[in-house]
């Protein structure tokens, strides 16, 4: 059977859109235009759209420019919106029109259809119409600036901050727990002098730490909202109180202190902060992969590996070998890292689309930045509760590989001079003794002194042959 269907009409023509459709005329036109994907708008970009629509009716009846009942009803349709109970219905390609103009129209003809059936309407009438009511005071050129912005804040500070600071103090409690623990440190993969554990670990945890003091640089020019430029940023047909009256309102209700634009022009024709906080969230992404990386790679194993650490067990590894584990939530995290810095190119691209007054591929940047906050939020949090939380270190090995490390005669060269020690090292490496085991037996220092030199712990802080050695 034919599904039910409605005449709608629009300065273009006339269309049938199906009966039961929230959306409208407009929005069928996009769907049609755009065949493109499957790839729509997440729910925070829904959410912040619906939140400038509901806002924007509180403010536009207190400026008296909307009916009281007419503006009561949008308020409970956009806010239906905001609550995720017509995301179904937001079915318009990211790969459109590039000011996004058909997802605001789409945003546009949801509330207005729901407002009128509150009101004992029928969808696809006119008692509240998308332009008139429910843009009322917007263009799309500047609410849609507006609403990759405030979703990207709001997910910035209720998300990504959150899980990058749970992670941090994860890995700063691992640096804790393993700064007893002695082991062998790696440069250009090849053996180096000794470094506890808990330093590798302290390196990690102060790479989120500043994670997130770079996400947090991007608060001043996220803030900014274009909102109140309306079609070029001269503000026709806006009221001059519009813009600040709603911002007020979206701070309130997000808890992100958001103002208008110092100048509407930039903020509409260029996008530099959404590059901007992409390219922070580009560089978090490869400080989590040199931290997954080492964190994988310190874990392999269990025999055949390094092996100094052992990694929490989540899934079987192998559908064909039994009994393998593999590090499945650093390999993820890997992944989200290269989606993230791949997403950081394409905003980096539709950042140069700022064509004379608008940037004209908003729709692919506001996917890719959202995408990759999400992303990262979501993997980070993983990433602490599924790994490092459980890290343990195998201590025994590492104490044993320390012992085999021919970067031990480095302690030896203040003393006997680095010649001297590269012979020791080399004889080491050619007869399989250990490097104290040779220093011992060419007698080149008092058995006292070599002890003393070659004590893992001492070569972990500065001053070379220092008898400093923290207690366990």
């Amino acid at each position: 059977m034919k599904p039910k269907m409605r005449l709608e009409r629009d300065t273009m023509g006339e269309k049938d859109v199906p009966a039961e459709a929230y959306y409208g005329i407009q929005t069928l036109r996009a769907v049609e235009n755009f065949p493109i994907s499957d790839l729509r708008f997440s729910r925070s970009f829904i959410r912040a759209l619906g939140l400038i629509k509901w806002a924007a009716a509180q403010v536009n009846e207190e400026l008296g420019l909307l009916d009281k009942n007419k503006s009561k009803a949008i308020v409970q349709a956009a806010r239906e919106v905001v609550d995720g109970k017509f995301d179904r219905e937001f079915v318009v390609d990211i790969f459109q029109t590039g000011s996004g103009t058909s997802t605001n129209m789409n945003a546009n003809e949801v509330i207005a259809n729901r407002a009128a059936e509150l009101l004992g309407e029928p969808l696809g009438g006119k008692l509240i119409h998308p332009n008139d009511h429910i843009n009322l005071g917007q263009s799309s050129n500047d609410a849609i600036p507006t609403v990759i912005h405030v979703a990207a804040l709001e997910l910035i500070e209720k998300d990504l901050i959150p899980a990058l600071t749970k992670l941090q103090k994860a890995l700063a409690a691992k640096a804790n727990e393993f700064d007893p623990i002695v082991k062998i440190g790696r440069t250009h993969l090849a053996d180096a002098t000794p470094i506890r554990l808990g330093q590798e670990f302290s390196g990690y945890a102060r790479q989120i730490a500043l994670a997130v003091r770079r996400v947090q640089s991007v608060r001043e020019n996220l803030s900014e909202l274009a909102l109140g430029g309306t079609a070029v940023g001269t503000g026709i047909n806006t009221h001059p109180e519009f813009a600040k009256q709603v911002i007020k309102i979206l701070s309130r209700e997000t808890g992100c202190a958001f103002h208008e634009a110092e100048n509407h022009f930039e903020a509409q024709a260029a996008k530099d902060a959404v590059v901007e906080t992409s390219g922070a969230l580009k560089t978090v992404a490869v400080s989590l992969t040199k931290i997954a990386n080492d964190i994988r790679w310190l874990g392999s194993g269990p025999r055949c590996g390094i092996a100094e650490i052992m990694l929490p067990d989540t899934q079987p590894g192998s559908s064909i070998m039994p009994g393998k584990v593999n590090p499945v939530i650093a390999e993820s995290v890997l992944m989200v890292a290269a989606q993230v810095i791949g997403n950081d190119l394409a905003v980096t691209i539709g950042g140069q689309a700022g064509n004379f007054e608008l940037n004209v591929m908003m729709p692919v940047m506001a996917y890719n930045l959202l995408q990759s906050i999400e992303l990262l939020a979501r993997s980070a949090e993983n990433f602490t509760t599924r790994c490092i939380q459980g890290i343990q270190a195998d201590e025994a090995r590492n104490q044993a590989m320390i012992e085999q490390s021919l970067a031990m005669c480095t302690a030896l060269a203040p003393e006997i001079g680095y010649d001297a020690a590269a012979k020791i090292a080399k004889e080491a490496f050619k007869t399989g003794k250990t490097v104290r085991d040779v220093a011992r037996a060419r007698k080149v220092l008092p058995e006292q002194r070599l002890s003393e030199l070659l004590d893992p712990w001492s070569m972990t802080e500065p001053h070379a042959g220092s008898k400093k050695k923290k207690s366990k």
